[in-house]
């Protein structure tokens, strides 16, 4: 983990805007932070309480107005990311959340290194929060649980087999629960500015294994068969994937297959106190409202 002194020392802030708060993340951020009741929350989307679209500038302002702590979820177009950052903190904010990617800064650079533009909204947003001159904090989750029951690989694993290109690379899955609670920990609480908390779950597994795991779990069989990143993107495109979308997953796989994002690190703990969330816990919960039947 890797710290930075901020410039100044903002307070708890009063109102928060939530960015992307329609999605994984974001939802559950701005539950959170309700459910708490020590902050106004702002929950911002293309279809949400809030209009926010990064592709219409003119959403920017009304959004930002009176918010002094913006959770920021970059868009994949990193192109507005930095022009938003300046004019949140001219518009008052003072501490940034960034939600970025676990791994994002090894081998020397962002996720764009492994081609196909995967990451790039996500680096661009570390770099804007880092040099806006407010409090920043960044949140780089490894994938999420959720990416089995939500949405990504839900469809596979009820149709009984996962395929993906990865091979025997594991990778520390993490609860977006988890990642959640440390967002709202950091947003509302002093003690993270200048900080990077790298989080995952408390230990890594193979896909294959973790495919195992809900296999089990769901008292059924489900199979993960090991594909070809040709193959993969071929299989996207048939199921009517769009091509950037595809590329994009490529992209992401090819740094997991690096070992870019197979570390298991303590950053949940460091910012919550707990241990995080185990995958095979989690499974059977999941399993038992019927989710992979």
């Amino acid at each position: 983990m890797t710290t930075k002194t901020s410039t100044h020392a903002a307070s708890a802030p009063a109102d928060i805007l939530v960015l992307g708060a329609t999605g994984k993340t974001g939802r559950r951020v701005v539950q959170r932070l309700r459910d708490a009741g020590t902050a106004r929350v702002r929950a911002a989307s293309r279809s949400g309480e809030v209009r926010f679209d990064w592709t219409l500038p003119d959403t920017w302002e009304p959004a930002l107005s009176g918010a002094s702590a913006v959770y920021l979820v970059a868009p994949d177009d990193p192109s507005p990311v930095r022009e938003f950052v300046t004019r949140a903190t001219v518009a008052g904010v003072r501490r940034f959340v960034a939600l970025s990617g676990h791994g994002i800064d090894k081998a020397g650079g962002g996720f764009d290194e492994a081609g196909g533009g995967f990451g790039r909204g996500m680096a661009a947003g570390e770099t804007a929060v880092r040099e806006s001159g407010a409090e920043w904090t960044i949140l780089r989750p490894s994938n999420f649980f959720q990416n089995f029951d939500e949405d990504l690989w839900l469809a596979p694993l009820r149709a009984g087999r996962l395929g993906l290109p990865i091979g025997a690379m594991p990778e520390p899955f993490v609860d977006v629960d988890d990642v959640a609670e440390v967002a709202v920990a950091v947003l509302t609480q002093g003690g993270h500015a200048g900080r990077i908390h790298e989080l995952t779950g408390p230990r890594a597994l193979t896909f294959a294994e973790a495919t195992e795991t809900i296999a089990r779990a769901a008292g059924r069989a489900i199979r993960y068969e090991e594909l070809t990143p040709d193959a993969y993107r071929s299989e996207l495109l048939t199921e009517g994937w769009p091509e950037a979308a595809a590329d994009a997953l490529g992209a992401m796989f090819a740094l997991h297959r690096a070992g870019r994002s197979a570390d298991v690190t303590n950053g949940v703990r460091e910012v919550l106190g707990r241990a995080p969330s185990d995958l095979e816990t989690w499974a059977r919960r999941i399993a038992a409202k019927g989710t992979w039947a």
